[in-house]
């Protein structure tokens, strides 16, 4: 098992689903962990606070954590409409939380990893990051910068001693898609359909993304930079 022994991490939407699982994935590999979220866990340990979207507040918890070796760009939000139904309003969130989050966050704790000439970014992104996915403009238009901001960061720190890379998951089985499916008049046919979008025939799970966020974040993946991981159950291979 890859380790993370005396790293401090933080990694950020970690009250539940795929955050959830990669603190929890860190801690079990040795790491100290930071929960970042705008809602509590049921197991507070080491949470702070911090809304992404806000500058003040992500530099308000790079002052109260300190340095970090890892930080986690996780938190985001989802939006389905095609342009004529997302709302110029609608487009700022996603941009605000799920983009400019990733662009704040990283300034705010970035300095420290400079200083000390080590560190290592994952963000999360999504498949929407990769190819486009029906009625998710925002969405995808979102976690295309993502995967953009990854690149560039890499390169820019290449010689840094700081490794930025990120991972692009399929359809995971969150509590937010659990939330969806709940909304459909027949949830049971509306998850069977979901599954059935990855050739593998079922939905990711969190564990399994936590997993490919333990490896980039240890010492083995050392000479791995500037890349976008898919994990998606085979989705992309036929785009």
């Amino acid at each position: 098992m890859f380790r993370l022994d005396n790293k401090t991490a933080l990694v950020t939407g970690a009250a539940s689903g795929i955050g959830a699982a990669i603190a929890q994935a860190y801690a079990g590999c040795g790491a100290r962990v930071y929960i970042g979220d705008i809602k509590e866990p049921a197991q507070p340990d080491n949470f702070i606070r911090v809304d992404v979207a806000s500058e003040e507040d992500c530099q308000r918890a790079a002052r109260h954590i300190g340095r970090v070796d890892i930080l986690v760009n996780n938190a985001g939000i989802g939006f389905v409409g095609t342009l004529m139904q997302t709302a110029a309003a609608d487009f700022d969130r996603m941009y605000s939380v799920n983009l400019r989050g990733v662009f704040n966050m990283s300034r705010a704790f970035l300095p420290a990893m400079l200083e000390r000439r080590y560190g290592v970014i994952v963000n999360i992104a999504s498949i929407g990051g990769i190819v486009g996915v029906k009625d998710r403009l925002a969405y995808c238009a979102m976690k295309f910068g993502v995967v953009g901001i990854t690149k560039c960061m890499a390169l820019d720190h290449a010689t840094d001693g700081i490794r930025v890379n990120c991972i692009c998951p399929g359809r995971v089985e969150t509590p937010f898609v659990q939330q969806r499916i709940r909304e459909y008049p027949d949830p049971e046919r509306a998850y069977r359909e979901m599954a059935a979008t990855q050739p593998i025939g079922r939905m990711g799970w969190p564990a399994e993304i936590a997993a490919a966020a333990v490896y980039l974040a240890s010492d083995e993946a050392a000479f791995v930079t500037g890349s976008a991981l898919i994990i998606d159950g085979g989705f992309s291979a036929g785009k």
